[in-house]
């Protein structure tokens, strides 16, 4: 008696149907992933200028530059002090976290000398 054994084409098609299948859904989601992960790293770092703000109000009894507060934010260097705020480096590319010369959050920085009264949101 000659038996072969394997798999048949229809066999073969099915698995391959039910792979694109799980493809097809798995990929959205890491697409998602990546975009709450951003979010995630943006919402972190405005809130990390936003506590270096704090601490060195704390600390010095006094508002903070642009400068010194992008000195206060990191000590890897990563950060600097651009005219409207500190600009911090997330995944390759360039974020700046708006800074304020009033307590309202209306008058924005013109200068990395000037005085930090309100830390904003973080633009692109």
């Amino acid at each position: 008696m000659n038996k072969q054994a394997g798999f048949t084409l229809i066999e073969l098609v099915a698995v391959l149907v039910i792979l694109a299948l799980l493809g097809a859904m798995a990929v959205p989601r890491f697409v998602d992933m990546q975009t709450e992960a951003l979010t995630a790293a943006k919402n972190g770092t405005k809130n990390a200028v936003k506590s270096a703000h704090a601490l060195y109000i704390a600390e010095n009894k006094s508002l903070p530059s642009v400068t010194n507060l992008a000195a206060y934010v990191t000590a890897d260097g990563g950060t600097s002090a651009v005219n409207t705020g500190v600009q911090v480096p997330i995944d390759g590319s360039n974020y700046v976290v708006e800074t304020f010369t009033d307590t309202t959050c209306t008058t924005a920085t013109g200068a990395p000398g000037d005085t930090v009264r309100c830390v904003g949101d973080i633009t692109p």
